[in-house]
């Protein structure tokens, strides 16, 4: 590879990770000029390499579902959830862009939301069904149905309070917020898992019934 190349590649990358960490401060719409300022370019050069600023995200997005892929195992081994592996993964050393950019990216929605989605509902069918094996989980009729349920009320819930809901969001402070949120609600989730919420089968084999007999059509 010419060193012309090199230099290339060299400014492509600086440019990502200069707006991944933008973006993830100041949300999608970051512009391209502060953007050029962090990466140490200019605007021009980012149209060169990306043509758009929907470019430019596309890159990021690449980038960062590279990222969680490559992390995702080794965070899951020690972590449940999509909020716990977002934590984790915020604490290895100079992540806390990566996951600040994928919490801005599902609140504006998108591919890369949709594809982030997918990939933590896959991971948790596969732990609740290790859990299953392991007698610490019960069976599910719909085990697919109910990682998805999991998995969006998780991160729904984490959206609700993310910092992020701000204009800003400090990347310094992410990791000790993502540490401090599952101590406000690892109690009453254990109470809803464990204990359950409703005192009896009626509502859930009504509707399982519904289900069997669907009503005639006229």
């Amino acid at each position: 590879m010419s060193s012309a190349m090199a230099e290339e590649l060299t400014a492509r990358a600086r440019i990502v990770r200069a707006a991944v960490r933008r973006f993830a401060a100041d949300g999608m719409s970051a512009p391209l000029r502060t953007i050029a300022a962090d990466a140490g370019v200019s605007a021009g050069l980012i149209i060169h390499h990306f043509g758009s600023a929907d470019g430019l995200r596309a890159a990021c997005d690449e980038h960062v579902l590279d990222v969680v892929r490559t992390n995702k195992q080794r965070v899951f081994t020690r972590s449940v959830g999509a909020g716990a592996m977002l934590a984790q993964l915020a604490e290895i050393e100079g992540y806390a862009p990566v996951v600040g950019y994928v919490l801005r990216r599902l609140q504006a929605g998108g591919e890369l939301a949709a594809t982030l989605v997918d990939g933590f509902v896959t991971d948790a069918v596969e732990y609740l069904a290790q859990g299953e094996a392991a007698g610490v989980v019960r069976p599910s009729r719909d085990p697919a149905a109910r990682a998805r349920v999991l998995t969006e009320q998780a991160l729904g819930a984490l959206l609700l309070q993310l910092p992020a809901q701000q204009d800003h969001l400090d990347l310094d402070e992410l990791p000790g917020w993502l540490r401090s949120y599952p101590e406000r609600i690892v109690g009453p989730l254990l109470e809803v898992y464990t204990e359950g919420v409703l005192a009896d089968r009626t509502l859930l084999d009504a509707y399982l019934a519904a289900r069997e007999s669907p009503p005639s059509q006229s």
